[in-house]
């Protein structure tokens, strides 16, 4: 069941291959209304990953959504290297058009606080794709107006999955596990939904063909992205769509299974950097999405694309 209303909602995000698809499905869906798309360094640099946000805009006909450069590195560290998963230019490879609206000359965490602060408190969502580096300056500088947000959807951090950069550390989380561990803490309503479920969501070849041949130019472009997202020409299944996953559950929350659970994060300066621990006293509560209906929210997803 979709939501009734359109929620007012800024995208924070590094795209990224899964955040393209993410925000494709977002602008494709009556769902949202998006105010703003906020960018941070992370699969790569601030550079490309704000240039991508206005490729994805320029292609789906959007230039009226504002795009607000951010951090360009972690809170307290030296940023990590780009992701060779995602090609040089951070989309795989895949043709977009150049932006047709340069970036707005704010920096996007003066923009999200005035903009909460214009807003009625709890009005709008922030759908979170990267590292935390942009909320967490929101939430130290400007406590007031982060306190105004209705919820934070996020994807980062593992349960008990293994990690994808260290044994049980998330790429997003891991990037800043500083900003990761002031969001956490920060006490705003947030659902974070970890590698225990992003990995349930793959597509297969059969799935990228059906988009492919629908006729649509949204699901055709989401279709693009995806199969460069096959490992090899032999692989039956994508990787993960990880960060896709923070709009289906927007969408969609009834398909997947959450747990309320007190957390800290690991702000260590070794391999444990951005783990998360489940503690049973003197951790922050978060909403955790544990498990996944995979097939569903595919189901979604197409559905989403290829509507009339």
């Amino acid at each position: 069941m979709n939501l009734a209303k359109p929620r007012l909602t800024v995208i924070d995000t590094d795209p990224g291959i899964d955040d393209a698809i993410g925000i494709l499905l977002a602008l494709a869906s009556p769902s949202f209304t998006i105010a703003g798309i906020t960018t941070v360094a992370g699969n790569i640099g601030i550079e490309t990953t704000t240039r991508n946000a206005g490729r994805l805009l320029a292609f789906a006909g959007r230039e009226d959504i504002p795009v607000f450069q951010g951090a360009s590195a972690p809170l307290s560290r030296v940023g990590p290297e780009p992701l060779n998963l995602h090609g040089e230019d951070g989309i795989g490879g895949v043709a977009l058009p150049d932006p047709a609206r340069l970036p707005e000359n704010r920096h996007a965490v003066e923009w999200l606080a005035d903009f909460l602060m214009g807003q009625p408190a709890g009005a709008v969502d922030v759908l979170a794709l990267g590292p935390l580096t942009n909320l967490a300056r929101l939430v130290l500088e400007k406590p007031e107006a982060a306190r105004r947000i209705g919820r934070i959807i996020g994807m980062g951090g593992a349960i008990h999955e293994h990690g994808n950069v260290g044994p049980r550390s998330e790429f997003n989380l891991w990037a800043d596990p500083e900003a990761a561990a002031v969001v956490v803490a920060s006490g705003l309503p947030f659902v974070l939904i970890p590698l225990d479920v992003t990995r349930r969501v793959r597509a297969t070849r059969e799935f990228v063909e059906a988009l492919s041949s629908s006729g649509k130019p949204t699901a055709a472009m989401v279709a693009s992205l995806i199969e460069s997202y096959f490992e090899a020409a032999t692989n039956r299944e994508s990787r993960p769509l990880h960060d896709l996953c923070v709009m289906l559950f927007a969408l969609s929350p009834e398909l997947f299974e959450c747990e309320d659970l007190q957390l800290s994060v690991s702000v260590a300066r070794n391999e444990q950097a951005g783990e998360l621990t489940i503690m049973t006293e003197g951790g922050a509560m978060v909403r955790v999405a544990m498990r996944v209906d995979a097939p569903a929210v595919l189901e979604l997803l197409t559905r989403q694309l290829t509507a009339d």
